[in-house]
C-alpha cells in the first residue's frame, strides 16, 4: 500500500484513492497522468477490485506498453486489460459484430486499402470531384464518424459543397464496407 501513494502530490494521492466511480483528471503535459492512472489502478485491485474489471485504455501502443510495465511493478501478476482505444474496440465489436452488421472475421482496412475503397464509392455514387477532392471527401466523412453522425444525419447537415458530396458518398461508402465485411479505423470508433 505505501508503495502506491509513495512520490504522490497532494493532488495526485486524492486521485489515486478515488475509488467509487468515474474521475476526470485535466493535466498538462508531464504532470504524471501516466503515474496517477497506473498507481490508481494498483491502488483499485489493492481495494479488492478484480483486475478482469479494470480497462485502461490510451492512444499508442507504446503508451499502453507503458503503462502495463508500471502496473506490473506496482501490482505484479495482475491481468488488467490494458491497450488503444482502437484495439479494445476491435476486439469489442469482433464479440459483437452481427449487432453491427458485420460477421466476427470482419477486415481492418489499411489506410490504403480504405483509400481505394472510398475511391469505388465516390464513382459508384456518380458525384464530380471538381468541387472536393477524394481525400476531401474521406476527410468529411471521417469527421462525421467521429462526431457519431450516421450518413443518415450527415445528409441533413451538409453545410458546404465539400460536405454536400460527402453526404452523398457516406451511404455508398458504408453499404460497401458492409458488403465487404470490412471497416475503416474511424469505424471502430464509431460501431462500439
Amino acid at each position: 500500500m505505501d508503495a502506491i501513494f509513495q512520490h504522490l502530490t497532494d493532488a495526485q494521492k486524492e486521485a489515486v484513492s478515488h475509488i467509487d466511480g468515474p474521475m476526470l483528471i485535466l493535466a498538462g503535459p508531464g504532470s504524471g497522468k501516466t503515474r496517477v492512472v497506473t498507481h490508481r489502478i494498483a491502488n483499485l485491485i489493492d481495494q479488492g477490485v478484480p483486475p478482469w474489471q479494470i480497462a485502461a485504455l490510451t492512444f499508442t501502443n507504446k503508451a499502453a506498453d507503458e503503462m502495463r510495465s508500471r502496473v506490473d511493478a506496482l501490482a505484479p501478476g495482475q491481468s488488467v486489460w490494458m491497450g488503444t482505444f482502437h484495439r479494445f474496440c476491435a476486439q469489442l465489436l469482433r464479440r459483437h459484430a452481427a449487432m453491427v452488421g458485420l460477421s466476427e472475421n470482419y477486415s481492418i482496412l489499411d489506410t490504403s486499402d480504405a483509400k481505394q475503397a472510398m475511391k469505388r464509392a465516390i464513382q459508384a455514387s456518380d458525384v464530380s470531384t471538381s468541387h472536393a477532392s477524394p481525400d476531401q471527401i474521406a476527410t468529411s466523412i471521417s469527421h462525421a464518424k467521429n462526431r457519431l453522425v450516421t450518413p443518415e444525419m450527415m445528409e441533413g447537415q451538409a453545410l458546404n459543397p465539400r460536405d454536400t458530396i460527402a453526404a452523398r458518398v457516406y451511404p455508398i461508402y458504408r453499404q460497401q464496407l458492409l458488403t465487404a465485411n470490412a471497416v475503416d479505423f474511424d469505424d471502430l470508433l464509431f460501431h462500439i
